[in-house]
């Protein structure tokens, strides 16, 4: 089975977790983990190259990160291309293309706070540009109404549910809802759109199980795996500038080189 088929089956009855990496390092401890997928965080992404995240990663370093994964692993493969780092659908559907080339299988991406009507116009030109790529592009659309607050606390299932509808007769073949919690709210959402239902790991957010009964098709790490890594860097840092040693607990050289050098597994 092809990775693309693969993606799309991997939505159909289970919950699909996926530990967002941002290179070929953190993508091989993923697949060494037992991940069956992998999907990339552009906020630690763009942080391993030494930008903020908000599409301010220039292109060709996001298609290069695609093609770090891909050495790597065989493992299907989703990239997070933000907004698509252009307001031009046409400029949208060539950039993806190019990552279609650098072996992707899936990519999110997300309204943010812009507009509904553009964003479909967006997944209608890549739709139009990959018809003829031989790959099933799976198009994971995310939108922010819970996360930023873009309806009233009572009307953001109505407005994710609007949104839904129209990403989805634009092309999206899920849809992501960072920022949503509350069970009464997942169940309404998985129930009203007929699309996979994507969320993002929170500490309010029901087990992985409950996700499931609920709904809901993929979990989603976010940045959170980023952050952690980022966090303890950053201490181990100054640990060392402050007193010339590092004492963070630590799989030692010899394990993780040895995950480095091994060949991946055939897919």
């Amino acid at each position: 089975m092809n990775n693309d088929e693969l993606f799309h089956r991997l939505h159909a009855d289970r919950l699909l977790m996926l530990a967002n990496c941002w290179d070929g390092g953190s993508a091989r401890l993923a697949q060494a983990a037992g991940a069956v997928a992998l999907a990339t965080s552009s906020g630690a992404v763009a942080w391993a190259h030494g930008y903020a995240d908000g599409s301010h990663l220039p292109v060709d370093l996001v298609l290069a990160t695609a093609r770090a994964i891909g050495r790597v692993s065989p493992l299907p493969l989703t990239l997070d291309i933000e907004d698509g780092y252009s307001d031009d659908p046409a400029a949208v559907g060539a950039l993806v293309r190019q990552l279609l080339d650098a072996g992707i299988v899936g990519i999110n991406i997300e309204d943010g706070s812009g507009a509904v009507d553009l964003l479909c116009r967006k997944v209608a030109a890549i739709r139009a540009g990959t018809q003829s790529a031989g790959v099933r592009l799976f198009v994971n659309v995310r939108t922010d109404v819970f996360l930023r607050g873009l309806a009233p606390a009572g009307e953001r299932v109505a407005e994710t549910v609007r949104r839904g509808a129209l990403y989805r007769e634009a092309g999206a073949s899920g849809l992501f809802v960072p920022g949503i919690a509350d069970e009464s709210d997942i169940a309404a959402v998985a129930a009203a759109v007929a699309l996979p239902l994507n969320v993002m790991a929170l500490p309010s957010l029901p087990p992985p199980d409950r996700l499931r009964e609920l709904g809901v098709r993929r979990l989603s790490a976010g940045t959170a795996i980023g952050e952690a890594a980022f966090g303890q860097a950053q201490a181990a840092i100054g640990e060392f500038l402050a007193s010339g040693r590092v004492t963070a607990p630590s799989p030692g050289y010899g394990t993780l080189n040895a995950l480095m050098v091994t060949p991946p597994p055939r897919a």
